[in-house]
């Protein structure tokens, strides 16, 4: 039986014949005896295999000569102390088998530094890179624990339709699901295609959210989360846009902005905490790659924080709340916005806080995490609550260093008649969501939820620069590979 990679390097040095199968990293050899770094995927550090030939136990220069960065190999020996740095013990192979072979003149990636365009363009290939398992290890481990932590709280998974037929955000930039021949289409006599001759009768999307979905399953079962797919037709070739990406949205009955804004809080804190104590070997990596990279950037344009300060930093810092009026005025009154110094100037009350706006609340005037509420009834959604001065609505975002905006949420709307003429004023017809309307007919509450992009969390606990490369087949405009 074979033993993970991971495992073996807690082992200590034994008699004992341990097996090991993986994926060549790099073959060096000197006289007869050669150093392979071998890699299963199951942590970032490699094992280091000594392949002797003057031990006699069968093995060949022919053999060895297949031993090739990207090849797969089956391996036994003993575990001994390492004569080298890096690694407590090193595996002295006694069976050696090739599995597969990867012909250096081929094989993409050999040892060398590639760039990010570079992977992306060999998507199928980049996760055997350093940098590529160690992101997955840190998404596997931050799936687990978005569950755990909604698990543990008595929250409920709840599974929303990927296929519906609303728009949450009344955005519009939606993907059509239909069966209608593309070439003829059934049409109506204005011209407009006929839906009711499709699959579902009626047009279909696939979902932006679900947390309109959400916010049902909570009338009932008090607090839920959904951690699914969600879509977006945006045409947006930007470093923080992605077609499909996941989102983790929870909705709780009987919570208002203050309780969400707690919930929120603990959970981004909770994870980080759980990837500082789990990721160790995978973030002290990024960390320093980004260090490295930090290096090469101007002056000016480097980041003050290592990736494993801006870590420590939210998880040890209670987050600043203020709300978007009080925001405003410290941006307008800021030096940086005196001195013309932000992109977007900030001159007056209900603009929208850009990246560099959040940012500079975060990293410069309050040195901590901060949480804006209260925003302008006209930039936000629809379902957010209506605050009684009317301007504003129950809304609240997160934003932390270097990213800006990390979570987005609100008080949703509660009351009939409010959230009846706020759907109008978004022109959402109410036939399209007669169902969420009439929960507020039928024991409504006041309840809350929020949604955290789990790419932009993975940007954030990994310090990527791209949301491309924190999930594993990134869909964007014009790419659609696997």
């Amino acid at each position: 039986m074979s033993h993970s990679i991971i495992k073996v390097l807690t082992m200590s040095p034994s008699q004992d014949v341990v097996a090991v199968r993986g994926w060549v990293r790099t073959r060096r050899t000197s006289k007869n005896v050669s150093f392979v770094a071998l890699n299963d995927g199951s942590t970032i550090k490699n094992l280091q295999l000594v392949i002797d030939l003057d031990k006699g136990f069968g093995l060949t220069e022919e053999l060895i000569a297949k031993v090739t960065t990207g090849a797969s190999i089956s391996a036994k020996g003993r575990l001994v102390a390492s004569q080298g740095s890096g690694q407590a013990v090193e595996l002295l192979v006694e069976e050696l088998e090739v599995n597969g072979i990867a012909h250096p003149d081929e094989y993409p990636l050999q040892p060398k530094k590639h760039s990010f365009e570079f992977l992306r363009e060999i998507g199928h290939l980049r996760f055997r890179t350093n940098l590529f398992g160690a992101i997955l290890r840190v998404r596997h481990s931050m799936t687990f624990a978005i569950h755990k932590f909604f698990h543990d709280r008595g929250f409920f998974n709840i599974h929303t339709p990927i296929i519906t037929g609303s728009d949450c955000e009344g955005a519009g930039e939606m993907f059509r699901v239909t069966t209608l021949p593309p070439q003829n289409p059934p049409v109506l006599e204005d011209g407009s295609i006929d839906y009711s001759r499709d699959f579902f009768g009626k047009a279909t999307n696939l979902t932006v959210s679900g947390q309109l979905e959400g916010e049902l399953a909570a009338m009932a079962l008090s607090k839920i989360y959904t951690f699914g797919p969600t879509f977006r037709a945006e045409n947006s070739n930007t470093s923080r846009h992605l077609a499909e990406f996941w989102m983790i949205e929870p909705e709780m009955a009987f919570y208002d902005l203050k309780d969400n804004m707690d919930l929120a809080e603990e959970f981004l804190k909770f994870l980080i905490k759980f990837a500082l104590e789990n990721c160790a070997d995978d973030l002290e990596f990024l960390s320093a790659r980004l260090a490295e990279e930090n290096k090469s950037r101007p002056q000016n344009e480097r980041d003050e924080m290592t990736l494993l300060q801006k870590l420590e930093f939210v998880l040890n810092n209670s987050f600043e709340r203020l709300t978007y009026t009080q925001a405003i005025e410290i941006l307008m009154n800021c030096n940086m916005n005196k001195k013309k110094k932000f992109q977007y100037p900030v001159d007056r009350w209900g603009i929208d806080l850009q990246s560099e706006h959040e940012r500079y609340l975060v990293e410069k005037h309050f040195n901590r995490p901060v949480i804006v509420t209260d925003y302008p009834r006209a930039n936000k959604a629809f379902y957010m609550r209506a605050n009684e001065d009317g301007k504003t609505v129950a809304a609240m975002d997160i934003l932390v260093p270097g990213v800006g905006e990390i979570i987005g949420g609100s008080q949703r709307e509660e009351r009939y008649e409010v959230l009846k003429q706020r759907a109008a004023e978004f022109h959402i017809p109410e036939e399209s969501i007669w169902w969420y309307l009439d929960i507020r007919r039928f024991g409504s509450v006041v309840h809350s939820g929020f949604g955290l992009g789990f790419e932009r969390l993975l940007m954030f606990i990994s310090g990527m620069g791209n949301v491309r490369d924190v999930i594993p087949f990134p869909r964007t405009p014009k790419s659609a590979e696997f």
